[in-house]
């Protein structure tokens, strides 16, 4: 059976049921529908955070199609409660760009997913579409300052706030708005982003509540005056009524695994082009509910991984316990060389050589002094063979590994690697450190990051960048952390270098300015902000019939 004919055939519980396994009572429930509900943030409780395990998911570089985080999180979640410990898995929202692109869904696979899973890659409860508004909202607001008088003296042409969509749409990634006479507003260029990169959902991902959501709204910066002065969104009193439209949207949202297990999900940032983790307050609040918070970051070690634990676990005085590295035999193959048509044959050369880039990310997780635990999600086309020969690395160089099945077995398929990882817990009660200090310059903390995380000689700035990173100082931002926007198909910013290069040049082209988030958002090579549709995109497969039945998500 497919994902969703897997997802359909399970017999639902109500969202009550699930959240008296968490002992919440009915009355902090706000119901959407039968089966999900936003929660109230006064479920956090600081006390009972630093009592709880954390465990941070991540994978190597991976292929086109994902490697299967989620599916692993939501396994080792329903592994762990067989186990008789009291775990949730705290993940992120699908965001309909990849959910009708070329990736397809985001709420797990097989018996390890998280339900409804058609609500949950759609609409779900309007956060993202929230977030969207909220944004559009001030840039809006900074359009019709201009029209109307432009009393703050802002240059347009300094704007470089864009606004977002939540859909892949490479059409609309450069625009002209204004035309069409006086009356219609002030020509100029600008653009689109999707609504995962927008600093709003960044902001709404690193606030602790919402007068910290509406102060973090209020910081973020718009440009400049004619005579130089820098202007926020407070400058333009749009962070009360962004506010207002998050007042729901800042609400984690409960639903539950295959297995009737709790499972918050909230925020959806991307990885490559943004922080790309759930959200602060989701975290904090299973961390406040759970003795074990299985939680994951997009893509590999070096972009959700990094973002994850020198961002988030910085600002949010977070301690992970653990990590695991999701690999998979098919990426490996790929880094050894394999063309996507055939990473179905066996091949054990191929996974020989695709080592090195599991290598490189085993390391990069040290350097946070972490060991992770190797999760080999395995699928039916993998050998023996191949697996062994992961296996065997991993055990030669004392690494924690195991064989998880968890789209076929669910929680069972992640016995040995919830032990494994319980064993990593225990190990690691104070342990982290991240990579650098805020205090660091900027320049030096892209350093770090390229050098130490990517296998960069060096990095280099365009002229833009260079200026931009002077007004940076001038601003007095110079000690935010960095969020680099980067490839995630490759360790370095050329999506071309698979496996594990070494000795290139990182070229920072542009750099963004994201002070409501409250980082420095270094644009690598080529990585857009909006992403566009491949030459079959999901969607073509997608349909609802006159039950009100889908088919084609998965």
């Amino acid at each position: 059976m497919s994902d969703i004919e897997i997802a359909q055939s399970i017999e639902i519980k109500r969202i009550e049921i699930i959240a008296k396994k968490l002992g919440i009572p009915v009355e902090d429930l706000e119901p959407y529908g039968h089966f999900k509900a936003k929660l109230p943030l006064s479920l956090i409780d600081e006390n009972e955070i630093s009592k709880s395990k954390l465990i941070l998911v991540t994978a190597i570089t991976p292929t086109p199609a994902g490697e299967g985080k989620t599916t692993i999180s939501i396994g080792l979640t329903q592994g762990l409660n067989k186990l008789g410990k009291d775990s949730i898995v705290v993940l992120r929202e699908p965001s309909l760009g990849p959910v009708f692109g070329i990736k397809g869904g985001a709420a797990g696979g097989g018996y390890s997913q998280v339900l409804p899973m058609e609500d949950i890659n759609l609409h779900f409860t309007g956060d993202l579409n929230a977030i969207e508004k909220a944004h559009n909202l001030l840039v809006a607001l900074v359009d019709n300052h201009l029209q109307q008088k432009n009393l703050l003296n802002l240059d347009a042409r300094t704007i470089k706030i864009k606004r977002v969509i939540d859909m892949n749409e490479r059409a609309l990634r450069k625009t002209i708005v204004g035309l069409g006479g006086p009356k219609q507003g002030v020509p100029r260029e600008t653009g689109f982003n999707i609504t995962a990169a927008s600093e709003v959902m960044a902001t709404l991902c690193l606030a602790k509540n919402i007068s910290d959501l509406k102060y973090k709204l209020g910081n973020i910066y718009i440009g400049d005056s004619f005579d130089g002065t820098p202007l926020y969104a407070r400058d333009f009193k749009a962070q009360g009524a962004m506010a207002a439209l998050l007042k729901d949207a800042i609400k984690p949202n409960l639903v539950q695994t295959i297995e009737g297990g709790p499972a918050l999900i909230h925020g959806g940032p991307f990885a490559n082009i943004a922080q790309g983790t759930n959200s602060l307050i989701a975290t904090k609040m299973g961390l406040s509910l759970a003795d074990y918070v299985v939680t994951e970051a997009g893509f590999a070690s070096e972009l959700g991984a990094e973002k994850f634990l020198d961002i988030k676990a910085q600002y949010g005085n977070l301690n992970p316990n653990a990590t695991v590295l999701v690999v998979t035999i098919r990426a490996l193959k790929h880094h050894g060389g394999v063309a996507g048509s055939n990473l179905h044959l066996p091949n054990a050369d191929a996974v020989h050589i695709g080592l090195a880039n599991m290598a490189k990310h085993i390391e990069n997780l040290s350097k946070f002094n972490l060991k992770p635990v190797v999760a080999i999600n395995k699928f039916s086309d993998d050998t023996e063979e191949e697996i062994k020969i992961v296996s065997d690395y991993c055990h030669e160089n004392k690494v924690k590994v195991a064989v998880a099945d968890v789209w076929g077995e669910g929680g069972n398929g992640a016995v040995e690697l919830s032990k494994l990882v319980m064993e990593a817990v225990d190990e690691c009660e104070n342990c982290f450190k991240p990579l650098y200090d805020f205090s660091d310059s900027i320049e030096a903390k892209i350093e770090i990051i390229a050098t130490e995380l990517y296998g960069a000689a060096e990095v280099q700035y365009s002229l833009a960048a260079r200026k931009v990173l002077k007004r940076i100082k001038e601003l007095g931002l110079d000690k935010l952390p960095v969020c680099i926007a980067k490839t995630q198909k490759s360790l370095s910013d050329d999506p071309y270098k698979t496996n594990c290069p070494s000795g290139f040049t990182v070229k920072i082209r542009d750099i963004e300015i994201n002070s409501g988030a409250g980082f420095i958002v270094p644009i690598a090579g080529t990585i857009m902000r909006m992403p566009g549709l491949p030459s079959h995109p999901a969607a073509e497969r997608i349909d609802i019939d006159e039950d009100g039945v889908i088919s084609g998500l998965f």
